[in-house]
């Protein structure tokens, strides 16, 4: 997977937010499902893939004090810091690829927008499972954007796998109740549409033994 960090750092280093395909100057859509499950300002949430994504500084306006922001990119970290300002030590951040990353803590809402769908093999969607269930909390929610099978096939130079309100929700149903599925064309700064899935989850309570 190191080939994949070395990819993202160079996209980060050669290129300017308004240059990727993903970037939205406010995630409207995620806010939508923070709002739906009325989260309490102190919940535990992280972004995955969040880069300099603007979720992060979307949530310190509306007031959220336990942000954890996961990307493969050092270099999109630190920019993303630099755009914050002093508002970024509010913030942790974690320079990982998910497939390698080990939560020590439990989450109450884990957000993911486009970095799911880089995972293409098997033995990747089997470990960022595993990482999923290790790290939410019983209860707490998931939302997953992905590209549907109307969206492109690759992003950035890479193969990604498209998904479907059916396709993602069986992956997740042994261990996640599925809450609400929604479509979302995406209009690329460059004026060109991607159609997205999101769907969203609640982790089942552990049994009682």
């Amino acid at each position: 997977m190191n080939n994949h960090k070395t990819h993202w750092e160079n996209i980060y280093e050669t290129k300017a937010e308004s240059d990727f395909s993903w970037f939205q100057p406010y995630p409207q859509t995620s806010v939508d499902f923070i709002n739906l499950f009325k989260l309490p300002k102190t919940a535990s949430i992280i972004d995955i893939g969040g880069g300099d994504s603007h979720l992060a500084d979307a949530l310190l306006e509306l007031g959220y004090t336990d942000i954890t922001v996961l990307d493969i990119s050092a270099t999109s970290i630190e920019r993303a810091k630099a755009r914050l300002g002093d508002k970024a030590t509010a913030i942790t951040w974690i320079a990982s690829d998910i497939v390698d990353f080990e939560p020590h803590r439990k989450y109450d809402f884990w957000h993911d927008r486009a970095a799911f769908h880089f995972l293409t093999t098997e033995i990747q969607i089997i470990k960022y499972l595993a990482i999923v269930k290790q790290g939410i909390s019983p209860g707490g929610h998931l939302v997953l954007g992905t590209f549907s099978d109307k969206g492109p096939n690759k992003c950035s130079g890479l193969d990604v796998k498209q998904y479907t309100e059916a396709s993602m929700s069986a992956l997740f149903e042994k261990d996640f109740k599925r809450i609400k599925c929604v479509e979302e064309t995406h209009v690329t700064p460059f004026s060109t549409q991607q159609n997205f899935v999101f769907c969203s989850f609640q982790r089942t309570p552990m049994p009682i033994l």
